[in-house]
């Protein structure tokens, strides 16, 4: 039960505290980019070095490739049909408040829900993996938060509201835990496996697709490669324990 409770603090520690940061005080370019290059990292190695490992020891290899495919496939289709709404725009733009929040709003919680189900998934395995993905998530999702709520509020021009608005799509992440880890309960080993894939096939495309680019990796090369570098040995290291 204590595991249980610490995912799922760590699944609002992230989200809560990169909001209340973004409205108070935005921190510098280097922790901010940092921070997105080490949970890139992060997600990176336990996709690798734990999630798929343990998946091959329930399934067999041409299915957990499948399902890591298909994960990457999921989260690419998602990107698609959710448009993200760029910072810079806002500012040069009067764009149609309700409209631009609404759209802003659901493409967080739609994608909060695979990263939910990502941390489910490794939980209905053991709590140790739950926790360590968890523990990337809550590292990336701080400065996305940061990221987002400052639009966010350029928008609607109102920190209690912005604030509210954007920590209910946490919600979204808790029922994808919820999912992931419940949706678990009496299915085939086959099909556990499969599951880790397609959450590694999840966290690799978050990792790729839109946290290294938003790290300004070739403009901070030597803070990135130092990121990317503690990150990995961080999953490691929790290996070992």
């Amino acid at each position: 039960m204590n595991d249980l409770f610490l995912i799922l603090f760590l699944i609002f520690a992230g989200q809560t505290l990169g909001s209340l940061i973004g409205l108070v005080k935005k921190p510098g370019k280097v922790a901010l980019y940092g921070s997105l290059s080490f949970a890139a990292s992060m997600m990176i190695a336990i996709s690798f070095v734990q999630l798929i490992p343990e998946g091959l020891e329930y399934t067999p290899l041409f299915l957990i490739a499948i399902s890591f495919l298909a994960g990457i496939a999921i989260m690419r289709i998602v990107d698609r049909l959710l448009p993200h709404i760029n910072p810079e725009l806002i500012k040069k733009e009067k764009p149609y408040v309700k409209r631009s929040v609404t759209m802003l709003v659901v493409g967080i919680a739609l994608h909060n829900i695979p990263e939910g189900l990502a941390i489910g998934v490794g939980f209905g395995i053991t709590a140790k993996l739950g926790i360590a993905i968890a523990l990337a998530i809550a590292i990336q999702d701080l400065p996305e938060n940061i990221a987002t709520i400052v639009p966010l509020y350029g928008l609607i021009k109102k920190k209690v509201k912005s604030f509210i608005i954007l920590i209910t799509t946490v919600l979204f992440e808790v029922a994808g835990f919820l999912l992931g880890y419940l949706g678990l309960r009496g299915l085939s080993w086959n099909f556990l496996g499969a599951s880790l894939a397609l959450a590694a096939g999840f966290m690799v495309y978050i990792s790729v697709e839109e946290l290294l680019p938003s790290a300004q990796v070739k403009k901070y090369p030597k803070m990135s490669a130092a990121a990317i570098i503690l990150g990995a040995m961080a999953v490691l290291l929790t290996s070992l324990i």
